[in-house]
């Protein structure tokens, strides 16, 4: 989903034109910017919370030449989901039949091994 089909489902929701959409998306996405640009969080309940991870130096082959590199000492964005954004999500992929639990798949080949002992 691109930013674009995002206006395009906001404005039919809101009855605000398109060009209201995306400035009002602009600003969000600035908003939360100019907050990580100054080391400030953004909690937004009930969805997630945009915050800075500081990623250490490290070396790592290249993988290229082979020849050991270093990744130098960053700070990053990052994103971690509510834990209601997470059951809505794990909600959405069960009822599309998109995701199976790793128990469920486990249980399904145990017996299609058993069906072919028979």
């Amino acid at each position: 989903m691109t930013k674009a089909d995002i206006v395009d489902i906001i404005s039919k929701g809101t009855g605000l034109t398109k060009l209201e959409t995306a400035a009002v998306i602009d600003g969000f996405l600035a908003t939360v910017s100019y907050a990580l640009q100054n080391g400030k969080r953004v909690e937004i309940r009930g969805f997630g919370t945009f915050c800075l991870r500081e990623r250490k130096e490290k070396h790592v082959p290249n993988p290229r030449t082979g020849k050991m590199m270093i990744i130098p000492h960053r700070i990053v964005p990052d994103f971690k989901p509510s834990p209601q954004l997470k059951n809505t999500v794990m909600e959405g992929m069960k009822k599309s039949g998109k995701f199976v639990s790793r128990t469920e798949e486990s249980q399904t080949d145990i017996f299609s091994e058993l069906d072919r002992l028979e």
